[in-house]
């Protein structure tokens, strides 16, 4: 699951109490406070074991970001759920960008909020990575290279990890 995902879903609600805020924090490039990320993103794993109790392993895209995500996720998932390993996918900046930029404006980014986002990535999630990385958590792929190859590395990961 995605992280953004279900911020960008609550942000098109026209009943969601937070739709502007997560609009106006995804548009500058910040990150939407945790509590209504971990909030969104607890209610879609509960609907989906909900529906089947073989579904209860998630993959969450994009989380954490920061150390206050990190902070939120151990609060509320303490005894929930276990993180078993951080899946990075390593690629330069510009790289990025430019396959962002391809996915379109559905998104509502451009190359300034991408840009902003880099630098918060530098300044708040890499040292998350570095945290998981020193716990012997982290599972490295070079995405620079084809979807198919980066692909690839993924199934070799989640075949050895389970």
């Amino acid at each position: 699951m995605s992280a953004g995902e279900p911020l960008r879903d609550e942000r098109k609600s026209p009943d969601s109490q937070f739709g502007e805020l997560i609009e106006k924090h995804i548009k500058e490039g910040k990150i939407v406070p945790v509590e209504i990320t971990i909030g969104l993103l607890k209610r879609e794993m509960d609907q989906t074991m909900a529906a089947s109790a073989q579904k209860n392993k998630f993959l969450i895209d994009e989380f954490p970001r920061n150390q206050d995500n990190l902070q939120g996720w151990n609060k509320t998932m303490d005894g929930k759920a276990n993180v078993s390993f951080v899946l990075f996918f390593d690629c330069n900046n510009e790289i990025c960008i430019e396959r962002c930029l391809q996915r379109g404006t559905s998104s509502g980014r451009n190359r300034e909020s991408l840009e902003k986002r880099i630098q918060a990535y530098l300044q708040s999630t890499k040292p998350i990575i570095d945290l998981y990385e020193e716990m012997g958590k982290v599972k490295k792929i070079d995405a620079s290279k084809s979807v198919d190859e980066v692909f690839d590395e993924v199934v070799k990961i989640f075949d050895k990890e389970g």
